[in-house]
């Protein structure tokens, strides 16, 4: 953009609701690099990862309306793309990478209900609501643990050295966060 000035959230997504293609490539200014980051981290692959983001973009266009992303288009443009990502690993069969994911869903399966038992079903927002209100209630490094973890996929050691402490620390930290989140689940009447 001219001068370096960045377009805001806001502006973007009406650029989106009017079907401008601008809307575009003003997302891949500011968040493109994030975006290519996010992926890159979970395929381990460049150019994959520059298929990620770019599909998030037609993703995006397909999305905007109906929904309206006004004040978390990077999180919403950030779902979008770990999902790219995600699927890009089991279709392509990286073991090494499929496995440190299915050890990522063993450890939460003892806190979060299977979305495909019937016992445990309950309605996905609410959920988000939930985990939101979770995530609130822990300081900001136990916070920032356990989303580094879980959604960005970084390893206890990547996760150690980002925050200068030490595995074990970041080891027993995941432990009680995700023992934490299994009583507050329970407290709200989320059944496991």
């Amino acid at each position: 953009m001219k001068g370096g000035v960045e377009m805001e959230d806001e502006r973007i997504v009406e650029l989106f609701l009017s079907r401008d293609e601008v809307a575009i490539a003003r997302t891949s200014e500011k968040y493109g690099g994030r975006l290519r980051a996010l992926a890159q981290h979970i395929v381990g692959d460049r150019m994959v990862a520059a298929e990620c983001e770019n599909d998030t973009y037609l993703a995006a266009w397909n999305a905007i309306p109906p929904h309206e992303p006004r004040g978390y288009l990077y999180a919403f443009l950030a779902r979008i793309t770990r999902h790219f990502a995600l699927n890009c690993c089991r279709d392509q069969k990286r073991l090494k990478r499929q496995a440190h994911i299915a050890q990522l869903s063993a450890e939460m399966e003892a806190c979060i209900p299977a979305p495909d038992d019937t016992a445990c079903q309950l309605d996905a927002r609410e959920l988000v609501r939930v985990l939101n209100d979770f995530l609130a209630t822990l300081d900001e490094e136990k916070r920032n643990i356990f989303v580094r973890r879980y959604w960005y996929l970084d390893n206890v050691a990547q996760i150690a050295a980002r925050y200068g402490i030490s595995e074990s620390k970041v080891k027993t930290t995941l432990h009680r966060t995700r023992n934490a989140l299994r009583d507050y689940l329970k407290k709200e009447g989320i059944l496991l």
